[in-house]
């Protein structure tokens, strides 16, 4: 069985997304004219990952799948473990490869390291800032377009929880399907209709009246779309502890530990993968 977080999240339809991103990576850069014609096949070089900035790491692993599609005969160790808090100045990886190979490899890995370690360090923020609460932080699919997966991946390397990393895994209900089919009761009955078992249903209420509506059609999980915080307790109060909560839109960093101390079951944020800054390092050649 798979032993790291990086080998059981990318699995079946996850690999095969990460791969087919890096491939197109890749094939964006075309051939490295510049290191193939001054470095002979068969030069080695070393190098080391180096973070320049404090921050949470993720996406380590993908440095060798990067070198695999360039040919391999690489060897790379990795020092820290995924969603490892490291410091400035820290040996991330230290990578063995031929020389022409390593510095094709060296934009594409630090492009996906770089990015994934900067969501896994804003999503670990906001999980500190809901120590004490009961309430769990969840990501969006305001994700960059191929690169769902491994954005998703580095939320939970942050510390925080997946929310449909598809379109399969849960029915929501959002205010243009209600808009559409007129009311959520018509929506909510036209899913069961279709689908036998249902999947988990999932309704996004702007108002009380709409709350009432959702939690009398027996849904899975009620989600409060930017409400403010009296409006998340006057609807908490409609709420049976059989139906999860969920509170989303325009949540922050200064706004998300007052949210959850009103006790909802999730907090979902899309800053943490649709505006996370990017992680500070480099990757230096040094002496073998």
């Amino acid at each position: 069985m798979p032993d790291t977080l990086f080998e059981r999240f990318f699995q079946n339809e996850a690999r095969l997304f990460l791969l087919t991103t890096i491939r197109v990576a890749l094939s964006e850069d075309g051939p490295d004219l510049t290191s193939d014609g001054i470095f002979a096949p068969e030069d080695m070089a070393q190098a080391h990952i180096v973070a320049k900035q404090p921050c949470v790491v993720a996406g380590l692993p993908i440095a060798s799948l990067v070198l695999d599609f360039c040919g391999g005969g690489h060897q790379v160790l990795l020092n820290v473990d995924e969603g490892e808090r490291v410091s400035p100045g820290a040996i991330l990886a230290v990578i063995q490869a031929p020389t022409a190979r390593l510095l094709k490899a060296e934009r594409i890995i630090l492009n996906f390291i770089c990015h994934l370690s900067g969501i896994a360090t804003l999503t670990a923020r906001y999980v500190d800032a809901l120590t004490g609460s009961r309430t769990r932080l969840l990501d969006t699919r305001k994700t960059l377009p191929g690169l769902r997966y491994p954005e998703k991946y580095a939320v939970l390397a942050g510390g925080g929880l997946n929310h449909r990393r598809n379109l399969t895994e849960m029915l929501l209900v959002k205010n243009n399907h209600i808009d559409r089919a007129g009311s959520i009761t018509d929506a909510v009955r036209r899913l069961r209709a279709a689908y036998s078992p249902c999947p988990p249903l999932e309704v996004e209420c702007r108002t009380l009246d709409e709350v009432r509506e959702a939690v009398a059609c027996s849904v899975d999980r009620v989600m409060f779309d930017n409400m403010d915080p009296d409006g998340i307790r006057a609807a908490l109060k409609l709420v049976p502890t059989s139906i999860e909560t969920e509170v989303s839109g325009n949540v922050t960093l200064e706004t998300v530990a007052e949210i959850g101390q009103l006790g909802a079951d999730f907090v979902s944020v899309g800053r943490i993968t649709h505006s996370a800054p990017v992680a500070d390092m480099s990757l230096r050649i040094t002496p073998l």
